[in-house]
């Protein structure tokens, strides 16, 4: 008697399953230590990552206590209590706490007035890639500033360029950047270009007042009135908040008004 399609199917699938098993069993025998040798192995590999990354945190909050404490030891004119602190977190800190003892080290020198030291610790900083680039750019900032008077006003005006030019996002430390740059224009005899930096400054949201008052003094002598240039742009911000306030209040009485209007209709 022939067998029925459906006992045909069960057939092939017990004959499947069967070459499944031995094909399985085949693989066990010749790589099953490999095998489980790697599982363990991977075990082993995410367990170690899990003790690193905690040992990092708890690294991190004891470099992060080390550095608080030298700033109050600072505060308290206990500097060589300071630079004690600050020396271990430059010798076993991480790059980012590596990096802002540094800088504090540089400040303690630039106030003894060893400027060329100061110099030299910014510029570390300055050239170290594992930083983010917003802190390098500080750094670099700092640095020209100590070397300043050393400096050709060519030199000053190259290395804040970027920083100065860039557009898409803007240097957070564009306003710093372009005073530096403006003084050199201005050294160099090149007004208009200082005039405009400084115009620049005057303009960029949230600086800090005395560079903003600096920067409208500055600009106004080499004849750009920043102090007109922030009243426009303020008037044109009123404005457009204006209609935009003019037109939420239109978008808000239509609804009200078909509100009403259907109401009526139900009366």
């Amino acid at each position: 008697m022939a067998l029925s399609p459906t006992n045909d199917a069960a057939l092939l699938q017990e004959v499947d399953e069967a070459v499944r098993k031995d094909r399985l069993d085949t693989i066990m025998q010749r790589y099953g230590r490999w095998i489980i040798g790697g599982v363990i192995a991977a075990l082993l590999a995410f367990g170690g990552y899990l003790y690193w990354s905690h040992r990092q945190d708890i690294a991190r909050g004891e470099q992060a206590e080390e550095l608080v404490a030298a700033f109050e030891k600072l505060n308290a004119n206990q500097p060589r209590a300071a630079t004690a602190d600050l020396d271990k977190l430059v010798a076993e800190g991480d790059p980012a706490y590596r990096a802002v003892a540094l800088m504090q080290q540089a400040n303690i020198k630039a106030r003894t007035g060893d400027l060329k030291a100061a110099a030299a610790l910014m510029a570390k900083v300055a050239a170290d890639t594992k930083l983010d680039p917003a802190l390098r750019d500080l750094a670099l900032i700092r640095q020209t500033a100590f070397e300043y008077d050393t400096l050709k006003p060519e030199m000053v005006i190259a290395r804040m360029k970027p920083m100065v030019d860039a557009k898409d996002p803007a240097s957070s430390w564009f306003a710093s950047a372009a005073e530096l740059s403006a003084t050199a224009h201005y050294q160099l005899g090149q007004y208009d270009q200082a005039g405009a930096l400084y115009g620049r400054i005057a303009k960029t949201p949230d600086v800090a007042k005395s560079l903003e008052s600096r920067s409208v003094q500055m600009a106004g002598m080499l004849g750009v009135d920043a102090v007109a240039d922030r009243a426009a742009d303020s008037a044109e911000a009123d404005k457009k908040g204006a209609t935009q306030g003019a037109a939420d209040q239109k978008g808000n009485v239509a609804p009200k008004a078909a509100a009403a209007a259907k109401v009526e209709e139900t009366q």
